[in-house]
């Protein structure tokens, strides 16, 4: 079986592609992930195909990574208008990273909405790789009637619901096909010595050498060839999968590619798991890719036997099913296998790099219906991430409760769908609270005297502390400079543990940081004193000492990484001024062309309105990670305000 994933921005068209191409000359067979991804089984040309389209939305941009690690080759659809380029930017990015060959196809065609050269133009702006036109299309007036393909110089007629009809080239075409032909010839001569001599000596070279050297390049991922098509109409559908056919490399060349990234014996690779989702009653089904013999129920596999091997077009099981080499197949009963990884039998390899999803930027706490659901809710996440890698589960600061960080509000809706239908928990989503801090602002001294006599043996302490602020960062420090003996050396540990207790919560209800703490002087009795009253004393005169010390509201402040596309760097100053944030300047993405990083610090209360203004300004393709950088002051009304809404929720509790 030969295998190519589908992939590109929504509204382009990728599952009619599937579908027409999946048609040509039979019915397919199709099956679903609840994540989105579609898998076609179809026959052509006496070869069996599995086409892997990929859901379009950016936050399940992991999916489709994943679905590059099973394809031999993948198709990229895009617009037909140019100023939507910019929306196949993150899959040029994880196309090239991943170093699939690539057939990019302008879809739609059908719709005038801009010059082919022009979309070319854009869509080369994030490609390192040549993006080389290989047909053109014929107009009639504002309508595109067919294409001209610049290699065998044939022109064809679209026909609906027919193949394409052969005619002569229009002489309207004829300069514009001789210049495009140029320039294909040119590129492809970069990579091969003979075609270029033979333009040297100006010779016309043959169609089938010049298949011979197309099919070449594309299986070493040199360039990327682009056709054109209207997918609706069937326009362009026979064209596209004839170079699938005989120009997209076979399965033993992307068996060589992974070998290489995973640092495997190739010949001890097996199989790669690429997707996995949780069906009601079944439990976790994974998704495989072949490489090698033997690949039945029970056999060794990820250094465990291998459950259920299923057929995914029809969902039937059984032991007498065994996938031939570049065969995909669903397994159930394979929990021992991680998604994605790469097999061989006796172990499980981590994927290459480039499988990494975007940092996910929507953090919320998610509450469950009923205490019944708390701990099931807890164990049915770490199943899910486990499955969606795209997905992060964590627990929130202070309170334990289930805090997830997805891709976005689509990925939290898809989630929480998963979760009331396959496994029947029902939840509700909040934001998480920022973690806070607090300080002091001047120096203060306290004396204080625990003193409790109930019988038997009394309690007594008495301390004396002086109680500073630090620089910020250097947390809370202690000393002491007793002398005499006033204060036992044996209590001065139980002081410093009072001390730190009393740190745990100050007058505005939040951790106390950056905090000196000294003790210098105080008394002692020979029955009555022990460690406990010394702690006592301690924990009671330093909360004192924090209410006399002019309590202030610390921020934390992260520092941000924010990738997007060039065209979008300079809306993003105003964006971080607006969210009270400090610009720290951009650099030139050297892993991906057309791309900056922008850094910046912004305040944690103001990471979720940054998520929404990133999505709302790149039309979903910016993403940021970050990293806790300092705390800062915070003053005023805004101050006041999360103080109050602290006490209200901590009365409430």
């Amino acid at each position: 079986m030969r295998c190519f994933t589908v992939l590109g921005p929504s509204q382009t068209g990728k599952s009619t592609v599937v579908e027409k191409l999946g048609s040509l000359e039979g019915t397919p067979r199709k099956s679903s992930s609840p994540y989105g991804l579609n898998l076609t089984e179809f026959t052509f040309g006496n070869e069996a195909w599995c086409a892997l389209d990929a859901p379009g939305p950016n936050e399940a941009l992991a999916h489709a990574q994943h679905a590059l690690l099973a394809s031999d080759a993948c198709i990229l659809c895009v617009s037909s208008a140019p100023e939507e380029a910019v929306l196949a930017a993150p899959y040029l990015r994880i196309i090239e990273a991943s170093g699939t060959p690539c057939i990019l196809f302008v879809n739609r065609m059908d719709e005038p909405r801009g010059r082919l050269r022009d979309v070319i133009a854009a869509l080369q702006d994030y490609a390192n790789h040549t993006l080389l036109l290989r047909q053109i299309p014929i107009r009639e007036g504002d309508r595109i009637i067919g294409s001209c393909d610049l290699i065998s110089e044939r022109a064809w007629r679209y026909r609906e619901g027919q193949t394409s009809a052969l005619i002569a080239i229009p002489e309207s075409v004829a300069e514009r096909e001789h210049e495009a032909r140029s320039e294909l010839l040119e590129h492809l001569s970069e990579f091969d010595d003979w075609l270029l001599e033979e333009l040297i000596e100006d010779r016309e070279p043959p169609s089938d050498a010049l298949y011979a050297i197309s099919s070449r390049v594309l299986s070493e991922n040199r360039i990327i060839p682009v056709l054109i098509g209207a997918a609706s109409h069937g326009n362009g559908m026979m064209r596209l999968m004839k170079a699938l056919r005989h120009e997209a490399p076979p399965v033993g060349v992307l068996r060589q590619r992974l070998a290489r990234a995973g640092n495997v014996d190739e010949n001890k690779l097996t199989a790669v798991s690429f997707h996995a989702y949780h069906r009601q009653n079944i439990g976790k089904t994974v998704l495989v890719r072949a490489f090698g013999e033997g690949l039945r129920q029970g056999a060794l596999l990820g250094g465990s036997s291998l459950g259920a091997v299923q057929d995914p077009g029809n969902g039937r099981s059984g032991s007498a099913i065994v996938p031939a080499p570049g065969d995909v197949f669903a397994t159930v009963k394979s929990d021992h296998l991680p998604v994605p990884s790469l097999l061989t039998s006796g172990a499980t390899v981590a994927p290459p790099e480039w499988t990494e999803p975007p940092t996910p930027m929507l953090e919320r706490i998610l509450v469950p219906g009923s205490e019944r659901d708390e701990n099931k809710l807890s164990e049915t996440l770490a199943k899910l991430s486990e499955t969606d890698r795209g997905l992060v589960v964590l627990q929130e600061e202070g309170t334990g409760a289930q805090l997830v960080r997805a891709q976005g509000p689509v990925h939290l809706r898809d989630l929480c769908r998963t979760l009331s239908e396959v496994f029947h928990i029902e939840v509700t989503d909040r934001m998480p609270s920022p973690i806070y801090r607090e300080t002091i602002a001047k120096p203060s001294e306290v004396h204080y005297r625990h003193r409790k006599q109930t019988g038997g043996a009394g309690q007594f302490a008495d301390v004396k502390l002086s109680i500073r602020p630090n620089e910020r960062g250097r947390g809370f420090t202690f000393n002491e400079t007793v002398k005499g003996g006033v204060v036992p050396r044996n209590y001065i540990p139980a002081v410093e543990a009072g001390a730190r207790e009393a740190m745990e919560k100050g007058p505005l209800g939040f951790q106390v940081i950056d905090v000196g703490v000294t003790l210098f002087d105080g008394q002692h009795h020979a029955v009555d004193s022990s460690e406990h009253a010394f702690r006592t004393a301690s924990r009671m005169g330093v909360r004192q000492a924090l209410s006399e010390g002019s309590a202030v509201l610390m921020q934390p402040v992260f520092r941000s990484e924010i990738h997007i596309p060039s065209i979008y760097s300079g809306s993003l100053v105003q964006i971080v001024s607006a969210l009270k944030g400090q610009v720290l300047g951009f650099d030139r993405d050297e892993t991906a062309k057309g791309w900056d990083i922008f850094r910046a610090l912004i305040p944690g209360g103001a990471l979720d309105d940054l998520a929404r203004a990133l999505r709302s300004a790149t039309q979903g393709i910016g993403y940021f990670s970050k990293t806790f950088d300092h705390f800062e002051e915070l003053y005023g009304k805004e101050a006041d305000a999360i103080v109050r809404a602290h006490g209200e929720a901590g009365v409430a509790h």
